[in-house]
């Protein structure tokens, strides 16, 4: 510092004036950052969390804020660029109106859409009901796609298309979603490189180099403490495993070998039947209760029940599959950490490959039927009128359905789970002990959650409010189910997994994906409903769109989009992975040749 001051004392105004100034806005920013750091959201309950349960229990409810984060953006993007400026020309603010385009050569058949509103009067049960399926006063309110039938709006002198903004707000809230769990998968990496080294230099890095000597708060040393204690537990029960595998005999390793093929057949059959039942349930659910609402031959009670079954097979196969997996992972004798990721991947197949059956059958009840039936619109118009609608609504049962049973577990399962061992002294239900928490489980339970989020906001572009709501009541759900009924994890689990999260959600969003492309690209759009029914498909939108281009910058635009743009684009992307691999490559070999000096 000496030293620094005389070097100063030889400076111009100038330069001690610019010098000064930096140290001056790196200590604000310093301090901004310290304070802000206090308004992150839930930071004193995750903290807690992690002291009392350590670090692999507090990643799962890290992961669930940052759900609560982004779906509430997501939800920001939506209503402003989609609901709002509908709003505001409905009711003329800023000397705003509506332009409704009438369909433009439609079969008057395609045209015919009455949804079921709720008229007169009306008792309480219906609007349970209503709210519970999505039908009724809800189908008409601003939730679902089916709302939004207008095809541009004048706020004081400048035209809105709504048509182009609703396709650019669904590609940009994809797009979004992609980018921040990329940046978040990425993160875990650099972890992950360290947690791969050898475990001499692992335990040297933990005992010699592992604490914060910055730590000065009590509470914060005792977090640090027992974050350690679980960090070295982990390391030394994967130790002991490694040691046993290392040690398996020849006739060893073919026995589990042998048992593994075998669990991994029983496995795929358990699929394979919650596959088929889903379809079945859902064309069954499909034409029955289109056809019972129409004769109104049903009571309201049993036409829920038909309306809901799919949501209920799919919730009984997401409930008993991970219940048979975890059952079942026992014997093939893993790491704890790899059983983790080995469960989450059986289990994430199952839930997110019953959310595609689910559409597959919707779909093949859509857009797969009779000639005559098709032929007029390009889908099943009499019994679908605005199908983008009736898949919002199936989607909005799923997060709802699933939300219902996340409140019932804890409230009718665990906590007289827990009043029984407290206050009985009866064996059997000492034996059976209190719940414990199981992360992968609970990771599932958001993911499968967040995916069906991701699909439904095409079609009920207010879905995301809905999913925050959720994620935050589930938040204090499962904080308050952890401390009070659960019990801690009887093998300690690695903080590291929580990357791998992360990886697991970027499959969620990559299936996504599909069903939402296919149904812009492929599927004709309701000519009776909707933004899009002047449009063959959604994506009509985009072409009609650059015809009121400039004639340059239209043959720009469609050059782009040929294949003689496209191809050599590719080899030029491929040459570019190719060299970043062999980059990769390369970093890989100074790190191990760095590790090997250290």
């Amino acid at each position: 510092r000496d030293f620094q001051q005389a070097d100063m004392d030889h400076l111009s105004r100038w330069k001690k004036w610019k010098r000064t100034s930096s140290k001056s806005l790196k200590k604000g920013l310093s301090e901004v950052k310290g304070l802000s750091s206090y308004l992150v959201l839930w930071r004193h309950d995750i903290h807690s969390i992690e002291e009392k349960f350590g670090t692999g229990i507090q990643s799962y409810f890290s992961f669930l804020r940052f759900l609560v984060l982004l779906n509430f953006i997501i939800f920001i993007l939506m209503f402003s660029f989609i609901t709002l400026p509908i709003i505001i020309s409905k009711y003329g603010i800023f000397n705003s109106t509506i332009v409704n385009i009438s369909p433009k050569n439609t079969e008057v058949n395609c045209t015919i859409y009455e949804p079921s509103g709720n008229k007169g009067l009306v008792y309480f049960y219906t609007y349970l009901k209503d709210l519970l399926s999505g039908t009724g006063f809800l189908e008409v309110t601003s939730l679902f796609y089916g709302y939004y039938t207008i095809d541009a709006a004048w706020i004081s002198i400048m035209r809105y298309n709504l048509p182009l903004a609703y396709l650019l707000a669904t590609f940009a809230y994809l797009a979004l979603s992609l980018i921040w769990l990329l940046k978040r998968s990425v993160e875990g990496f650099k972890q992950n490189l360290v947690h791969d080294a050898d475990p001499f230099q692992s335990y040297c890095n933990k005992v010699f180099a592992g604490w914060d000597f910055c730590i000065t708060d009590p509470n914060a040393a005792r977090l640090k403490h027992r974050s350690w204690q679980c960090e070295l537990q982990t390391d030394l029960q994967e130790e002991k495993l490694k040691q046993k595998i290392a040690e398996r005999t020849m006739e060893e390793k073919l026995r589990i070998y042998s048992l593994r093929i075998f669990i991994n057949i029983i496995v795929l059959a358990i699929l394979s039947g919650f596959f088929y039942s889903i379809y079945r349930v859902t064309v069954f659910s499909q034409e029955n209760s289109n056809v019972s609402i129409r004769n109104n031959t049903r009571t309201d009670l049993v036409n829920l029940l038909v309306q809901y079954l799919p949501s209920i097979v799919i919730t009984l196969a997401n409930f008993i599959g991970p219940l048979i997996f975890s059952f079942l992972i026992r014997f093939e004798d893993y790491t704890p950490a790899f059983e983790i990721k080995l469960t989450l991947m059986r289990c994430v197949f199952l839930r997110l490959a019953n959310i595609g059956v689910l559409l597959f059958s919707l779909w093949s009840q859509i857009s797969v039927c009779g000639t005559d039936k098709c032929k007029p619109c390009g889908y099943n118009y009499k019994l679908y009128p605005c199908w983008e609608s009736d898949v919002g609504q199936e989607m909005y049962k799923l997060m709802i359905f699933d939300f219902i049973i996340i409140l019932a577990v804890p409230l009718f399962v665990d906590f007289p789970r827990m009043l029984l061992v407290t206050h009985s002294s009866c064996k059997l239900v000492q034996w059976f002990g209190l719940q414990e928490f199981g992360i992968s489980d609970n990771v599932l339970e958001i993911i499968y959650g967040q995916t069906i989020c991701w699909i439904g906001t095409f079609f009920a572009p207010l879905l995301p409010a809905i999913a925050t709501i959720k994620y935050f009541i589930i938040f204090y759900i499962k904080k308050i189910s952890l401390i009070h009924t659960c019990k801690p994890a009887a093998r300690p689990i690695r903080a590291s997994s929580s990357n791998f999260f992360f990886l697991v959600l970027l499959i969620g969003l990559i299936l996504a994906f599909i069903p939402v492309g296919v149904s812009i690209a492929r599927i004709p759009s309701s000519k009776a409903c909707g933004p899009f029914r002047n449009f063959n498909t959604s994506w009509g939108v985009i072409p009609d769109t650059i015809l009121e281009f400039p004639a340059g910058l239209q043959q720009v635009l469609f050059g782009m989009a040929s294949e003689a743009f496209a191809v050599p684009f590719f080899m030029i992307i491929c040459i570019v992975m190719f060299y970043f691999i062999a980059l990769a490559g390369a970093h890989k070999r100074v790190i191990e040749q760095l590790r090997e000096q250290l």
